[in-house]
């Protein structure tokens, strides 16, 4: 583990060399979603398989989430394209990196991209979309539902998350509900500076788009093909939001043969 000073928050980052010792292919950043998630979603899933494959693989929390900071404000998206900006440049990655965002953390990966694309080799996003204004319209819909749930009855939400999960999943729960209730992030997220058509057509590096078949994102998957350049779709079938969780051997399959490939996938896909 190590606390990374970005010189506005510290990050807890943690950081996964090949395997083997030898030099590694290529660098992974593993992002993670919001609220509830952390790196550890992508340490127990992802992380080790393209580290046994010969990437350094760097997962960190985002600002607010895990053991990372907990500023009071500042969670509009730019400021979480900024961190990722912070930490790739503070650990030294002067080459082109792959980049995996799991739903909001596939948000942040697009941002990156349009910000810095000589310094993206790829995307691999789950579950996510690039900031639009449907995306930020959307989130201003869901987030007071969010309140609601997480804040405003907050007992009666933890009993019911810790009776038909674990314990651990509702200390995470909670945790989102303090940065709820004690920072500006429901009121910083939507009212972010979104991309435009042209910001996202300029996303010309390879990018993997991996939605669940009964997700509501699914419908994103045509979208994405007609805006990028270079994009391609894997839809998992039965599968909602949770995709990364609920089908881990699946998404790590994928994810070592698209990083593997540089951005080529050996196997078919749409």
């Amino acid at each position: 583990m190590a606390i990374l000073d970005t010189g506005d928050v510290s990050l807890h980052v943690q950081r996964l060399p090949p395997a083997d010792g030898r030099p590694p292919i290529s660098t992974a950043v593993l992002l993670h979603g919001l609220f509830t998630d952390s790196l550890a979603s992508h340490y127990f899933t992802l992380a080790p398989a393209l580290a046994a494959v010969g990437f350094d693989v760097v997962m960190y929390d985002h600002r607010g989430h895990g053991r990372s900071d907990r500023p009071l404000s500042g969670y509009h998206l730019d400021a979480f394209t900024t961190d990722l900006e912070n930490v790739i440049a503070r650990l030294g990655v002067n080459a082109p990196v792959h980049i995996i965002g799991n739903s909001f953390g596939g948000t942040v990966a697009f941002g990156y991209a349009v910000r810095r694309p000589e310094k993206t080799a790829s995307l691999l996003v789950i579950e996510s979309e690039p900031a639009t204004e449907e995306w930020a319209r959307k989130l201003r819909g869901i987030f007071p539902r969010i309140i609601k749930e997480l804040c405003e009855d907050e007992t009666r939400t933890l009993a019911k998350i810790t009776s038909h999960y674990d314990a651990r999943t509702a200390r995470l729960a909670k945790s989102a509900s303090q940065l709820i209730r004690e920072t500006t992030i429901l009121q910083d997220i939507p009212s972010s500076t979104v991309l435009t058509d042209a910001q996202i057509n300029s996303v010309s590096c390879p990018v993997l788009a991996v939605y669940g078949g009964d997700s509501d994102l699914v419908t994103h998957a045509p979208m994405l093909k007609s805006m990028l350049p270079d994009c391609h779709t894997f839809i998992v079938p039965g599968h909602e939001h949770s995709v990364l969780i609920e089908a881990p051997k699946l998404v790590r399959e994928l994810a070592v043969s698209w990083l593997s490939a540089s951005g080529s996938l050996e196997t078919e896909i749409s």
